[in-house]
């Protein structure tokens, strides 16, 4: 592993472009040194937009609870500043959608959740979301709210 010695910069997502493969520059560089900072990318950060730089968004879109497109937009760039997923509404005992589905499936490949990926947020998903919590030095009270969802973003995933 090498060490990353390219400085990030501290533009603000708003001024940053929307890229697709095939785009190239110094923006392109920026978010293959973020990409890399978070273990999502690791080629060379020669400003090329190619088929690794998309793989490595849509590893890191998929993490932080976004499309997984491959396109970077102004969304992918803030949760790529703040460094996990930012903006999701919070969720708790009782919510359906298909955000507790992606959450059910995430603290699943965690380990703190065993039941069905229905996207009901029942009391085996409050359990294991409270679980989660604890572990993680958050107020345990079961609602996934920012914190949550930021820690469950960086969250190592298991595969086995």
């Amino acid at each position: 592993m090498s060490i990353m010695t390219e400085k990030i910069s501290q533009k603000f997502p708003e001024e940053q472009p929307t890229l697709k493969q095939g785009d190239t520059g110094e923006a392109v560089k920026e978010l293959q040194r973020l990409l890399s900072k978070y273990y999502c990318y690791s080629g060379p950060i020669d400003g090329v937009l190619d088929l690794e730089t998309v793989g490595g968004v849509i590893l890191f879109q998929y993490r932080v609870f976004l499309l997984d497109t491959g396109i970077v937009e102004y969304k992918t760039w803030l949760s790529l500043y703040a460094g996990g997923a930012t903006n999701l509404p919070i969720i708790q005992y009782g919510s359906q959608s298909e955000l507790v589905r992606l959450l059910q499936q995430r603290l699943h490949l965690t380990g703190y959740y065993t039941g069905l990926l229905d996207g009901y947020f029942g009391l085996i998903t409050e359990a294991a979301v409270k679980s989660f919590q604890l572990r993680n030095n958050l107020k345990v009270d079961g609602v996934v709210g920012d914190r949550t969802w930021f820690a469950i973003s960086n969250a190592p995933i298991f595969n086995g």
